[in-house]
């Protein structure tokens, strides 16, 4: 089994755990973190991509957050694509995408969310 099959292993199981609120925090040059929910993964061009929601900061501060409050809808939710990649200790890292990848993505989500209004 290669590297390759191992991370996607990891990253089905990743899925499979949907239940799960999983809060990814990313931190900006200036060390500010900001709380996000991967609300999907999509799979393009042999990687896959996630799209997180901006949460609220107090809602989740911890990993085991059950509140739910971050899955309301809401015109003012802040979203980002990131590209998955893995770390040399097989953990997930969310880097973010060429523009390429940023656009193809873009349109498959955009795709997925008017096939779920129909």
């Amino acid at each position: 089994m290669t590297e390759k099959d191992i991370n996607n292993e990891e990253l089905a199981a990743m899925q499979e755990d949907a239940e799960e609120v999983d809060v990814v925090v990313l931190t900006d040059e200036d060390g500010n973190e900001s709380y996000f929910m991967e609300e999907m993964v999509i799979p393009y061009n042999g990687k896959n991509f996630a799209v997180l929601v901006g949460i609220d900061d107090d809602c989740c501060e911890d990993e085991e957050c059950e509140c739910h409050h971050h899955e309301e809808d809401d015109d003012d939710d802040v979203a980002i694509i990131a590209r998955i990649d893995f770390d040399e200790n097989g953990e997930a890292v969310y880097v973010g995408p060429t523009d390429e990848e940023y656009e193809a993505v873009s349109e498959l989500y955009d795709q997925y969310c008017s096939d779920e209004e129909e």
